[in-house]
């Protein structure tokens, strides 16, 4: 909070799960006139543009509203270890630890080996179609990619799910739309079939 305080720009945000909030240093922050208090309930990460944020114990669905915000400063209190891990390392952000404060990382860009069967020019159409909304995916091509798995086994089969979800992240796309095709995969995986509609149930990838 010191280190949130102490940065220029726009007033302070602080977010929590619920309304309540069970630590009497950040109570004692959001008493401050000044300060304006969030719940999850029905508040996005598009809020946090131009704005400084304190956001507490978010999980990872609500990490993602992070990605990519426009904030002027935002400091996360991590409920675990295991949830923020692969976040950390895909943000690349200053870390406060107790007695230590970690500065982003230099990290030089890793080539990816292709993948087969078309897979990169599935992920890259995927990729562009998502850009194109606010949003990200939409239902319709969550239901193209959900028939193609089920539709083409063959063609995923050989791929893991980090190597897709690699490629997403290099591909610019959104944490929840990086996780959400990840996820997909996974579910095939794990021999699990999905719901499509109708008009996308035979759909194969050319």
């Amino acid at each position: 909070m010191k280190w949130l305080l102490a940065q220029p720009g726009g007033p302070v945000v602080v977010v929590t799960p619920r309304r309540a909030v069970p630590s009497e240093i950040i109570t004692l922050l959001i008493a401050r006139p000044e300060v304006r208090h969030h719940a999850w309930r029905r508040f996005s990460g598009g809020y946090f543009d131009g704005q400084r944020v304190l956001y507490a114990w978010p999980d990872r669905k609500h990490l993602n509203d992070v990605w990519s915000v426009e904030a002027d400063a935002i400091a996360v209190i991590e409920w675990g270890i295991e949830e923020t891990a692969e976040w950390i390392e895909d943000v690349n952000p200053i870390q406060l630890l107790p007695g230590q404060t970690l500065e982003p990382a230099t990290r030089a860009r890793v080539a990816l080996e292709p993948m087969p069967n078309g897979i990169d020019d599935i992920l890259e159409y995927v990729a562009g179609m998502a850009a194109g909304y606010s949003t990200g995916l939409k239902w319709n091509e969550e239901d193209k990619l959900k028939a193609d798995m089920m539709n083409r086994p063959d063609r995923w089969a050989p791929v893991t799910v980090e190597q897709v979800r690699a490629k997403c992240r290099e591909l610019g796309m959104r944490a929840d739309d990086v996780d959400t095709v990840a996820g997909f995969l996974q579910r095939r995986k794990d021999g699990r079939r999905f719901n499509v509609r109708s008009s996308y149930r035979t759909f194969q990838f050319n």
